[in-house]
């Protein structure tokens, strides 16, 4: 699988820099498996990154030792990367090395690490050195929102493969499957695909059960006059892209249409109100209106969309204004840089209105689109027609 080169590893590292010098911090602890897979290539399960001025200091143990060692001198090697081999602990490795820096003031993701590893590692450093740790929030996922190239030709690429499947899913979905059976022939079809994993559980919903928007996939049977929604997501070179369709089973009624147009309009609209600079409220606010003129703005509960990435959920969140909330202490001060107002170009994230109905069923529609300078590029591509199977 293709991973991001050296040279934009490098502008990374110097990004997050850039921050922790904002932040007066001399150094970063990164816990967060997401974003050691963002700074490093690295896609294993365990390891820590410190990310000083000068040094990136990778902790791992002896199964990964091997697999790093074997990127040194190609494309895609973690510049000037030093392997901190895990002996007894993590956390005891850690905090030996953490002892050894230079640097007094010391970040960690306060939202990866659990209070009972802080108070251990506070402790420990306590008894043997003036390291000092500080909580901060959202500074790696602050250079994340924004997508470098390499991660947009990644996503333009799953989109594509995405779309490729969703065509295929299309065509074969039938009357008297079950939920579980059409869920379990699109996972086989995105692994089939090209994609390492399903992004998250595959739902299908049928007649009633669609208006649960996570409404996991059962036994029932897919009957005539069904609406079905069918939401995926694959991960492709550790990048998310997600979709959802909603069908009819045979001849839809006239409601099935009435309410399949009202979020059409409201999918449509909602891509067209994206432009680099625009509110990403104003945004939510494009598809909620539309459905608000047809009688259904209560039967939309959730935001217009979110962002993707390494994360299938990521910022941006494409939702309601809300009244504002406390500052948390942990919040760094970067933590408006990703959580703005307004979307910019190389910001990707999906587009998915919906409508759900209490005891009648429910329509998603969702496409991934792209920020550009220019205005919005959908990566997905796959017809918004109602069909009727």
């Amino acid at each position: 699988m293709p991973q991001a080169p050296s040279d934009t590893l490098s502008r990374r590292h110097a990004a997050i820099r850039y921050r922790l010098t904002a932040l007066g911090l001399d150094a970063l602890v990164v816990t967060s498996m997401p974003n050691v897979l963002y700074l490093t290539n690295f896609t294993g399960s365990s390891a820590i990154v410190v990310l000083t001025a000068d040094r990136l200091l990778f902790v791992t143990d002896f199964r990964y030792v091997a697999a790093i060692d074997r990127t040194r001198g190609t494309a895609a090697e973690c510049p000037a990367l030093e392997i901190e081999r895990v002996d007894s602990s993590y956390d005891e490795t850690l905090a030996a090395l953490l002892d050894s820096l230079p640097g007094a003031r010391v970040g960690f993701e306060a939202r990866h690490l659990t209070v009972g590893r802080h108070q251990w590692l506070e402790a420990s450093l306590r008894k043997r050195s003036r390291v000092s740790l500080v909580p901060t929030d959202g500074v790696v996922e602050a250079a994340r929102v924004t997508k470098d190239a390499f991660e947009i030709a990644i996503l333009r690429e799953g989109a594509i493969r995405l779309s490729h499947v969703a065509r295929q899913v299309l065509q074969a979905v039938r009357r008297g499957q079950t939920e579980r059976e059409v869920a379990a022939a699109i996972d086989d079809r995105l692994r089939g695909g090209g994609f390492e994993k399903p992004a998250f559980d595959t739902i299908v919903a049928s007649g009633p059960n669609g208006a649960l928007p996570h409404a996991q996939p059962g036994e029932r049977k897919l009957t005539e006059g069904d609406l079905v929604v069918l939401d995926f997501g694959g991960v492709y070179a550790s990048y998310c892209v997600d979709l959802t369709r909603t069908v009819s089973i045979g001849a839809s009624a006239p409601r099935a249409r009435e309410v399949y147009a009202a979020v059409l309009e409201a999918h449509d609209q909602a891509i067209a109100a994206v432009a680099p600079g625009r509110s990403r409220f104003d945004i939510d606010a494009a598809a909620r209106d539309a459905l608000k003129r047809r009688g259904l703005a209560e039967a939309f509960g959730h935001g217009t969309g979110h962002g993707l990435g390494i994360d299938v959920h990521e910022d941006p969140r494409i939702t309601r204004r809300r009244a504002e909330t406390p500052v948390s202490a942990v919040k760094s001060e970067t933590e408006g840089e990703h959580r703005g107002d307004q979307v910019s170009p190389g910001m990707v994230f999906t587009i998915e209105p919906g409508a759900y109905i209490p005891g009648w069923g429910g329509v998603r529609i969702e496409d991934d689109v792209l920020v550009t300078d220019a205005g919005v590029d959908v990566l997905t591509n796959v017809t918004t027609e109602l069909l009727e199977i």
